[in-house]
């Protein structure tokens, strides 16, 4: 078994960028597979972790309203999370306060099944069990061709200043922010393109490293796949805030200027791109100004967290998300998945991606095995 990495090294995008938190499940739809595939993965996380000495932390976490919209949101998301089994508490104002004195709402969700862990560490340790086991690694490796013919597929691949190419019996495609352009060298019917979004995190100064207890986030707007700013306490003892969800420009640009014309030209050919920010384009340019004005962004927080100041938030590593948009304009909300007779891809995996991870690796190989390879 071959594994091929385009980076030098391990987790360098989404999994390395995220707010390494291991999810409970509260948001998703029950049935869905982001239901089922979380509440399976909270355990296999855990056991993975323990297994292999990795530190987590049990810190839980609490989703705060604010006002009387979210409050409602928050009765919805309460029972969702009954729904999907989850051992979860509704605090009123009183209670909040009681739970974390310097954290304000009308009320909140106490989630006592979230953790906290460092998911470079998680993804190093799966490649070394994986090479353990007579697993093959080539890093440094693009995908830049796949050919499929009824008996094989053979992936051509640029590695440093040579092309090289293999030849499998399947394969399996996880590439995040370029899922879409692996489909499409094998021109599968497919209906999305990865639009990215770029998540921007601050870090608090070292004195509120003790400011909460709990994760904190805000209860989110049910039309978006996405989170809201929230504060997290890292495995480090750090806590970040964020992330938001401004528009990005280049699928692996992580800074503001970044830019692609590649990119941008497929977004802006793309009718799904116009649709989805037609839709959301009060959000957008919400998120973008607070992108560019960091007293916008710190308001976010202020919400929830008010004793927090602008020279509190300290420069941190973004991240991008990698979005699956159908043409129709929809934001895909759960894992999607493609297949052809010889290739499995996973075309979008949002959070809880990282969570999920055993569970979505279970479920291809289920699929795989359904398949008569000779």
């Amino acid at each position: 078994m071959l594994l091929i990495e385009k980076e030098a090294g391990f987790s360098r995008h989404q999994t390395g960028h995220n707010s390494g938190v291991i999810h409970a499940g509260v948001y998703y739809a029950p049935g869905s597979l982001k239901a089922d595939f979380c509440k399976r993965g909270v355990e296999r996380t855990l056991a993975f972790c323990a297994q292999h000495n990795i530190p987590v932390e049990n810190c839980g976490k609490l989703l705060v309203a604010t006002n009387e919209q979210e409050l409602e949101r928050m009765h919805v998301l309460y029972d969702r999370c009954l729904q999907n089994q989850i051992d979860v508490e509704k605090l009123d104002a009183v209670q909040l306060k009681l739970a974390e004195p310097n954290i304000r709402g009308l009320g909140a969700i106490l989630v006592k099944a979230t953790s906290i862990v460092n998911y470079r560490l998680v993804t190093e340790k799966m490649a070394e069990a994986f090479m353990q086991l007579g697993g093959d690694v080539k890093i440094g490796t693009e995908v830049v061709g796949l050919e499929e013919t009824p008996s094989s597929i053979t992936l051509t691949c640029q590695q440093k200043n040579q092309r090289v190419s293999y030849q499998a019996k399947f394969l399996v495609t996880c590439s995040g922010l370029m899922a879409d352009r692996l489909t499409k060298m094998l021109g599968l019917p497919t209906d999305f393109q990865i639009i990215p979004y770029r998540g921007e995190y601050y870090r608090l100064a070292p004195k509120h490293n003790q400011v909460v207890r709990h994760l904190i986030y805000p209860i989110p707007d049910p039309e978006l796949p996405f989170l809201g700013v929230h504060l997290t306490r890292m495995i480090d003892g750090s806590v970040t805030v964020g992330p938001n969800a401004v528009q990005g420009f280049k699928r692996e640009g992580y800074g503001k200027w970044n830019v692609s014309l590649r990119d941008v030209w497929e977004m802006v050919c793309f009718p799904g791109f116009w649709k989805v920010s037609a839709k959301h384009f009060k959000t957008g340019m919400v998120e973008m100004k607070n992108s560019w004005w960091k007293a916008g962004y710190l308001q976010l927080v202020r919400k929830y967290c008010p004793s927090i100041e602008l020279a509190d938030l300290e420069p941190y590593p973004a991240g991008i998300r990698a979005q699956a948009v159908l043409s129709d304009g929809t934001l895909v909300h759960d894992f999607l998945f493609a297949e052809s007779p010889r290739s499995l891809h996973v075309c979008n995996a949002p959070s809880p991606a990282a969570t999920s991870a055993m569970p979505i690796g279970e479920y291809l190989c289920d699929k795989i095995a359904e398949k008569s390879l000779a």
